[in-house]
């Protein structure tokens, strides 16, 4: 993946294993979003779902995130039986996007590369993809969907925006590092002395 394009590294990789992976991702996205967190504000929990990003992007690339939160979240509102509220889902979405983004600055985690520097780029993007997800993209979206009061709204941003990054930073790092040594272990790289 590395000799690939900017454009290609965004797209991510797209094949019959993606699309499936995206599917499974999408459906335990919507299931941990529901049955998989700790409540911590109105309507928004700590949850586990947000590794399902973590995953995917880090399998697949930054698009495949997007879509399996994306829809994930789409599938959690219908199981919690709340309507749709596409504000999130697409907030969701965006900060999926930018934890996928992994291979545009060279963590390559099928190809067992993972480094402390790009961990700590990684957290850098959490933090930034939850700042523009659901400090930016959310409340505007919420405004022009729903016309919704923005005071709530902006609450429930920062809240799922620090659950979002615990979740992210905290659980996903190390789960990063598992990911690129597995595949790493897989790939017979070895040094002939």
């Amino acid at each position: 993946m590395a000799n690939k394009s900017f454009g290609q590294k965004l797209l991510g990789v797209w094949n019959t294993r993606t699309i499936v992976t995206v599917a499974i991702g999408a459906a335990l996205f919507g299931v941990l979003m529901n049955y998989g967190g700790i409540p911590v504000f109105t309507n928004t929990s700590l949850t586990t779902a947000m590794i399902v990003p973590v995953v995917v992007g880090a399998m697949y690339g930054p698009l495949p995130a997007f879509v399996a939160a994306g829809v994930g979240n789409v599938i959690a509102d219908l199981i919690g039986g709340w309507g749709l509220w596409f504000d999130w889902s697409v907030g969701n979405a965006v900060a999926a996007l930018f934890v996928g983004l992994l291979p545009i600055y060279g963590a390559y985690i099928t190809d067992g590369v993972f480094e402390v520097k790009h961990a700590v780029i990684y957290a850098i993007c959490c933090v930034i993809g939850n700042a523009v997800a659901f400090g930016v993209v959310t409340p505007i979206l919420t405004a022009v969907f729903y016309g919704s009061d923005l005071n709530v709204t902006f609450l429930q941003a920062i809240a799922a925006s620090l659950g979002n990054i615990a979740v992210e930073v905290v659980i996903g790092i190390p789960i990063l590092f598992i990911l690129a040594k597995r595949y790493k272990s897989r790939s017979n790289l070895e040094e002939d002395e």
